[in-house]
């Protein structure tokens, strides 16, 4: 639960209430339901982490509680939305999909869903409670279908949506696993040298008494360190990297320092941009052609963002349309839609078929988050080679200069 400060006009006044809720929507439902007047922001209180409440309410049973698996997820929606297509009651489907899905917290999801039903809710107020663990686009496209008439469409667009986030993901995952494979090979190599074979040429060194070059004595003071406080460098890169991540969580400004700097990183800038936009305009017009307003499909599909700076830029369009600006116009200020694409979207609004352009913008950043993925490989190998190449020449340099040295030394 997170705590929210919303700004309301009362009698003229600018008043602000503190609501706790699981999302910013919710906070603004609670504000709505106790009519205390015009919302006019709805903010996250931002809190410092603290480790003593961490600690305190920190329970060992929640890291074995069954975990929520999108795949699990997807096959039950699909099979959702064959049942509710087939003209079986949501109660009936609803029981089957808890009866039928191995996994366990879905089956608790489902159970607790179908008493629910069964007392009066209705799938999308059933299923509220579980929105952190279920997004917003399956709260949205349910309550579509609900509003429509037409369930099992929706939970059938619902489940393809998914589907393709999650092959997108798949294929990240897939492309980055070459280069980790390698990078931590040349770490294990890097070490054994280090440890096994350059305390060798180090009694060498020392008998010989020689001034050693500069490469030597680097080479010499890693493999020292190494020996000495290996352990504790270990130690410290883990409590850098957990460290890292609660502040990446739990910091706000932390977090917007490190999504900025990211978009300008080599490569990954560009996959995490195309992953950003291509999972956006998916939902985005999935939601548009679904026929929900686009305020309110602008404000679901935003949620999909991680990356702040990214974030940011498209939460502009969501404030400029409400003020009067046209979709287009709204997108080109974020300069994050290339000209071409921000024609076509002008072109959609102008024509009527917005939903169709969007379609094709939304094709255009799949490809080329598909043609990044691809050719991940290809991208990374001159840089490893570099790295590699480097590493030999510094181990090269470190043992061979001074024995050239004394080799020279004895010749004269």
């Amino acid at each position: 639960m997170k705590k929210f400060n919303v700004e309301y006009m009362n009698q003229g006044q600018k008043k602000v209430v503190t609501f706790t809720a699981q999302t910013k929507a919710g906070a603004v439902e609670l504000a709505r339901q106790r009519n205390i007047g015009k919302i006019v922001k709805t903010s996250e209180v931002q809190t410092k982490f603290d480790f003593n409440a961490y600690v305190s309410n920190f329970k060992p049973s929640k890291m074995f509680a069954p975990k929520l698996k999108l795949p699990d997820l997807i096959a039950s929606i699909a099979q959702l939305s064959v049942m509710a297509g087939a003209g079986i009651s949501i109660h009936d489907s609803v029981r089957e999909v808890a009866n039928s899905t191995q996994n366990k917290r879905l089956k608790e999801i489902f159970t607790k869903c179908y008493e629910d039903l069964n007392s009066g809710l209705s799938l999308s107020l059933s299923l509220e409670v579980y929105r952190k663990e279920l997004g917003d686009i399956v709260l949205a496209m349910i309550k579509l279908g609900e509003s429509t008439g037409n369930l099992g469409d929706s939970l059938k667009k619902l489940a393809s949506m998914l589907q393709e986030l999650y092959d997108n993901n798949l294929k990240f995952k897939k492309a980055m696993r070459y280069p980790q494979v390698v990078v931590t090979a040349i770490a294990i190599a890097f070490t054994i040298l280090m440890l096994y074979v350059v305390p060798k040429f180090k009694e060498i060194f020392e008998q010989l008494g020689a001034n050693l070059p500069l490469a030597t004595r680097a080479l010499l003071f890693i493999e020292s360190a190494l020996r000495n406080y290996g352990l504790y460098m270990l130690l410290a890169l883990v409590v850098i990297i957990i460290g890292g991540k609660k502040m990446y969580v739990n910091n706000r400004h932390f977090k917007d320092q490190v999504d900025k700097y990211v978009l300008k990183i080599y490569l990954i800038g560009k996959v995490v941009r195309y992953a950003s936009m291509s999972r956006f305009n998916l939902i985005f017009t999935e939601l548009v052609r679904s026929g929900i307003p686009i305020a309110d499909a602008l404000d679901t599909s935003l949620r999909t963002i991680t990356n702040t700076t990214m974030k940011a830029r498209l939460n502009a369009t969501k404030i400029a349309i409400s003020r009067g600006m046209s979709l287009t116009e709204a997108f080109k200020e974020t300069n994050l839609y290339e000209n071409m694409l921000i024609q076509m979207i002008k072109a959609g609004e102008a024509s009527g078929q917005l939903d169709a352009m969007l379609e094709k913008v939304t094709d255009y950043y799949k490809e080329r988050f598909n043609t990044i993925i691809d050719n991940m490989s290809s991208y990374i190998e001159p840089i490893l080679m570099l790295f590699i190449a480097a590493m030999v020449l510094f181990l090269a340099l470190g043992i061979f200069l001074p024995m050239w040295d004394l080799g020279s030394a004895a010749r004269a």
